[in-house]
């Protein structure tokens, strides 16, 4: 079999397969005799190991971290996103099917799941290619993708995989003292997140007024979506990577926060999504929502080696604090 793999530095957090364990998985999954040829590494992918393997029909393979190397609020990412597939049927034909899963660690000491290969450009590569004018085709259709996931209603609150929490609030504090916990144990300041915290603990009541839970995309934007290579206008032909999934409040969902990021052509996400509320209570939560990504972005540029964002992230943090006290 012909491997083709990413180089990457010897202290970096992915860390790639042999040919010889991709050809066990493969067998492990699809019998003694499955024929394959070649596989390649795919680069989107920043915490995953992925792989297209070509089979006599291509399919997807991506392998989760070790486990040793996951931080506490990112253990079993996969087995998360292996939990939702049920709950985003109403998404399902954007979606890859499952083929298998192994959370064993017989073939591979590592989670791995095996998924369809969909058809479709990874968005970041083509989009560019529109007019900018074009774009805000693409921007309304994930709208309504994201507005599809946050309408449906899930038993309770907290990750899917697990959602153990009676009150928002408790996810979400929970979450902030587990993403604190991993910072310190990296070697980081967490202090302003502790902060956030207490800020959270502070504000219960605001947060408690979120009674129903929804389901939550996670991380879902540009990056996770495929793109018909041959359509006039951007139109959306999959979307990939619901590791992060959780049943909580809509405001506090990544696409809500990257809608939101900048006044250019994604201003078009709000016609299919809907409008936002922006009473003083919504605002508070939304201000806290930020603090949390930002929490989380700083664990993601800390395992991605990139000191700077690391450092810049303190002084974002120290005015989103200001603005909830």
């Amino acid at each position: 079999m012909d491997l083709r793999a990413i180089e990457r530095e010897p202290d970096a957090f992915q860390r790639g397969l042999t040919a010889p364990q991709i050809a066990a998985i493969c067998r492990r999954a699809f019998g003694p005799d499955a024929d394959l040829v070649a596989a390649v590494e795919l680069g989107y992918g920043g915490y995953n190991s992925v792989y297209r393997i070509d089979l006599p029909e291509p399919v997807i393979l991506r392998v989760a971290p070790a486990e040793a190397v996951q931080f506490r609020s990112e253990l079993h990412l996969m087995r998360n996103e292996y939990a939702s597939v049920p709950w985003l049927t109403p998404i399902a034909p954007l979606m890859p099917r499952v083929l298998a899963v192994d959370w064993s660690h017989d073939v591979v000491d590592r989670d791995w799941m095996i998924q369809s290969c969909l058809t479709g450009v990874p968005a970041p590569e083509h989009l560019d290619r529109y007019p900018r004018s074009g774009r805000t085709t693409f921007f309304r259709q994930l709208g309504a993708i994201t507005r599809t996931v946050h309408d449906v209603r899930g038993p309770s609150f907290g990750r899917v995989d697990n959602p153990s929490y009676e009150r928002w609030s408790d996810a979400v504090i929970t979450s902030f003292h587990r993403i604190a916990d991993d910072l310190e144990h990296a070697g980081l300041d967490a202090t302003d997140v502790r902060r956030a915290a207490a800020l959270a603990i502070r504000g219960r009541a605001t947060l408690d007024e979120i009674r129903e839970p929804r389901l939550l995309t996670g991380d879902l934007w540009t990056v996770n979506c495929l793109l018909d290579p041959t359509a006039p206008e951007p139109l959306i032909t999959g979307v990939l990577d619901f590791d992060r999934t959780e049943f909580g409040d809509p405001a506090a969902d990544w696409p809500i926060r990257m809608a939101q990021a900048k006044p250019d052509e994604r201003k078009s996400f709000w016609t299919t999504y809907g409008p936002l509320t922006t009473t003083p209570p919504a605002t508070w939560r939304a201000t806290l929502y930020e603090a949390r990504h930002l929490a989380t972005l700083r664990l993601e540029r800390h395992r991605l080696n990139n000191p700077e964002a690391v450092h810049q992230s303190f002084d974002t943090m120290s005015k989103l604090l200001a603005d909830l006290t």
